[in-house]
């Protein structure tokens, strides 16, 4: 029997994604990247390719509130102090920032702290692009001094209780990080996303309530500042890439060719023709550096060192801010 294929058969739900045509990134910008792990994924591309930026100062950062909080103590200067962090688990600790900061010695765990704030404001006040991607809405309210922290550290559950931010509550948080940002630099602009890992450790339930609440907070906001813009990472895994193929082992974290893929459709969308052709030049140069040859004494691997020592100069020349 001999069924009729039409030619245009499509395997796949395609997420259109806007070409951005006004406040692209190019090598003048200056990006900074806040949020989840997801954030993380993204920045790694952005450094691999030699843009100007800065991820994270403060670690992950899964909540909007919890980014919120940075970006207010950066805009105020805070200054930690020793009633600021704690110690559990033979570490110090601060419930404003991610373990990745945490440290066996308090002073330089506070040094560090201040160290990021001021570092913070000053990306704050120079920087051309803002991506935040956010992670849950769930948070975590420390009992004690009934405050929301950024994270939990391994401290006993008990110690806290767990909330779900309202939509009202993200949207006020976002609005008040970009009105922050804004009274330091007025010409910034931002990038929303929402990461499309999954936190199942709440509850699939829990997560899909989570994840629709940053998706209507950020829509109310975007729909309301031209500042602002949304880039549908969420739902280019969910809907687009949409099977477990496109998963890590874990089945919570999007898989390399995952993140490759969403990173080519937001190239796509913010990036314009120019920007394409260095990167280009970039990853030649990258690959080059992470060539491992057979015989480094050869006299074809020395040629090949020295043109692509010529490559780098020629390319730092044209964008001194560049390091390989």
């Amino acid at each position: 029997m001999l069924f009729f294929i039409p030619f245009n058969l499509n395997f796949r739900t395609q997420v259109p994604v806007e070409k951005q045509k006004h406040d692209t990134i190019d090598y003048n910008s200056k990006v900074l990247l806040l949020g989840s792990c997801f954030a993380e994924h993204i920045g790694g591309k952005f450094n691999y390719f030699k843009f100007d930026t800065v991820l994270n100062p403060f670690g992950i950062l899964f909540h909007p509130k919890a980014i919120e909080n940075l970006v207010t103590d950066a805009v105020n200067e805070r200054v930690f102090g020793a009633d600021d962090v704690f110690f559990v688990n033979e570490q110090w600790h601060s419930f404003d920032a991610h373990s990745k900061l945490s440290h066996s010695d308090k002073t330089v765990l506070i040094d560090t702290l201040n160290s990021n704030v001021k570092a913070t404001k000053s990306n704050l006040e120079n920087c051309s692009h803002v991506i935040i991607t956010l992670g849950t809405a769930w948070v975590y309210r420390f009992i004690e001094d009934d405050r929301i922290v950024a994270n939990c550290h391994k401290v006993p559950q008990k110690k806290f209780l767990k909330q779900l931010l309202s939509i009202s509550e993200i949207r006020l948080a976002l609005e008040s990080i970009m009105a922050l940002i804004h009274d330091l630099n007025p010409n910034a602009k931002f990038v929303f996303t929402v990461s499309p890992v999954r936190h199942l450790k709440d509850g699939v339930i829990e997560n899909t309530r989570s994840k629709s609440h940053l998706l209507s907070a950020i829509h109310e906001v975007v729909d309301s500042n031209l500042s602002a813009s949304y880039f549908p990472s969420y739902e280019i895994v969910m809907d687009e890439l949409r099977d477990y193929r496109f998963y890590a082992e874990d089945m919570v974290h999007p898989s390399n060719l995952a993140i490759d893929f969403i990173w080519k459709q937001f190239c796509d969308s913010w990036f314009g023709s120019d920007t394409f052709t260095i990167m280009k030049d970039v990853e030649l140069i990258q690959k080059g550096l992470a060539h491992k040859p057979f015989n480094s004494e050869s006299e074809a691997h020395l040629k090949f060192l020295n043109t692509l020592q010529e490559k780098m100069a020629a390319l730092v020349l044209k964008l001194p801010k560049i390091r390989f």
